[in-house]
């Protein structure tokens, strides 16, 4: 039976491929809804690019859902110098035509918790995690209910994208970060120690483009965008593709490797606030709370991503 998951998301392309990947695998994952959270842009664009993707996979039927407009505690940080003043800035798609749900996606979250059998869904945040903290925080209950979170986010060794600490996507809610390692689901972390590995080089956006299909131009047109950004910063050979990763962690656990540690969210410091304070090397006596993954294959994920995307 295909694993059962809602995708958490503030798209932004690398985004939107892992929304593509996973709906080009209805064998493995059956996509309950999307829920959009203010991250990369703002709230009203991020669940019009989650509908934008879905139309562009020929997929209506997704219910799409709006979730929460801001962090917790903090005010809203975006990331329009990366992924435009869209959030899906690089190819030209239309606007979308299928309705967004009159549900909030926080309520969506907790309903659809309590429907399915207990341990059935996986929660796959690929932004900030403000919409499950916020879950969990109205209905305590449902965190027993999960089956296990797989999350883009944090760093160790790779250290921060948004500050000299912390990346992007625990740094714009790191309230809610705190409070959703420390709920007790099991959760997988997928932070830019690996995403940083899954570039897309030139050869590996040619294939994309090379399926000659709507979905693999675009996917070609949104990453020659999104690299420009890494290139001139990292002086990277491409753009890594962070969220898709989570989509194939789901997919193939076999291309990723990583260790059971203690995680904790830093959000009182001034000078780390966001950061993923991940006790790799065993050096306190705090419980291990998440596998954190540290490598990935790249080949072999970017064989899958092509693979699946041609699909479409």
């Amino acid at each position: 039976m295909p694993q059962k998951i809602i995708i958490d998301t503030d798209p932004g392309q690398d985004d939107a491929v892992a929304i593509l990947l996973a709906l080009a695998s209805p064998e493995e994952l059956e996509v309950l809804g999307i829920t959009a959270v203010a991250g990369n842009v703002p709230l009203e664009l991020t669940a019009k690019n989650a509908r934008i993707v879905c139309e562009l996979a020929d997929r209506p039927d997704i219910k799409v859902f709006a979730g929460c407009d801001r962090p917790l505690a903090h005010d809203l940080v975006t990331a329009e110098h990366v992924h435009g003043k869209t959030g899906l800035d690089g190819p030209d798609l239309p606007d979308p035509t299928m309705p967004l749900q009159e549900q909030h996606g926080v309520d969506f979250i907790i309903e659809t918790l309590r429907a399915e059998p207990e341990g059935t869904v996986t929660l796959c945040p690929l932004g900030p995690l403000t919409n499950i903290a916020t879950a969990f925080q109205r209905a305590p209950e449902i965190a027993a209910r999960v089956k296990e979170i797989v999350l883009m986010g944090g760093a160790y060794f790779e250290v921060g994208n948004i500050t000299p600490a912390a990346e992007f996507n625990i740094y714009v809610d790191p309230e809610a970060a705190e409070l959703v390692f420390r709920s007790g689901v099991p959760i997988t972390v997928l932070p830019l120690d690996a995403t940083h590995k899954a570039l897309v080089t030139p050869p590996r956006n040619e294939a994309f483009r090379a399926l000659g299909t709507k979905v693999g131009v675009a996917v070609a047109e949104m990453t020659d965008f999104f690299e420009r950004f890494d290139r001139e910063k990292y002086g990277s050979d491409g753009a890594p593709l962070h969220d898709p990763c989570v989509t194939a962690y789901l997919l193939n656990r076999d291309l990723f490797s990583g260790r059971f540690i203690n995680v904790e969210i830093e959000t009182v410091s001034e000078l780390t606030r966001g950061m993923t304070v991940a006790d790799w090397w065993d050096v306190t006596d705090r419980a291990p709370n998440a596998t954190f993954i540290r490598d990935i294959d790249a080949d072999g994920f970017f064989t899958l991503l092509t693979e699946r995307l041609g699909r479409l």
